[in-house]
């Protein structure tokens, strides 16, 4: 909901839109995503935010999929890493979850762990406790100012994933 646009746990979504706006277009209701169209490389690329909580994501991408013909080796997953630090961002082209709730639940509903993913850090907490509180937090003043440069790093390395073949 939007009381979480400005968290830790949405820098994923905060990508997305930095996409979509370099890209020139606009997200639209399609079912239970929004979803924004445009062509890069001379391949059509899908912007989608389900609209759900994170760690119940995986159906909504696994019936998008569906209905664009997209094999799950196509999809490139944006999200929010508590084990790089702030700005840091790290490509992985298959894998675990990692402890990732949003990544567990669309590993379940795809049935494979072979998509690319762009992980963004968020940092960690200094206690296990208050890892929950820390990822529905904002960011400091400091990681405010940053995250501009951030988001456009992390949009670079999902356009540049986006216009090579994936593995397999």
């Amino acid at each position: 909901g939007p009381e979480y646009r400005q968290t830790r746990h949405n820098v994923g979504q905060a990508v997305l839109d930095r996409l979509a706006q370099r890209l020139g277009c606009r997200f639209r209701i399609r079912g239970a995503a929004v979803v924004a169209q445009a062509e890069w490389g001379g391949a059509r690329l899908y912007l989608a935010k389900p609209i759900a909580f994170m760690n119940a994501v995986g159906p909504q991408v696994a019936r998008l999929l569906g209905e664009f013909r997209l094999d799950p080796a196509a999809l490139i997953v944006v999200s929010d890493d508590l084990d790089l630090p702030v700005g840091r961002v790290r490509i992985r082209l298959k894998g675990r979850h990692g402890g990732h709730n949003g990544v567990r639940s669309l590993i379940a509903a795809l049935g494979t762990e072979a998509f690319r993913r762009v992980k963004v850090g968020i940092g960690r907490p200094e206690t296990k406790d208050a890892v929950v509180d820390w990822v529905l937090t904002g960011f400091t003043p400091a990681e405010r100012e940053a995250l501009p440069e951030i988001l456009e790093r992390a949009a670079d390395v999902v356009l540049e994933l986006a216009g090579r073949r994936p593995p397999g």
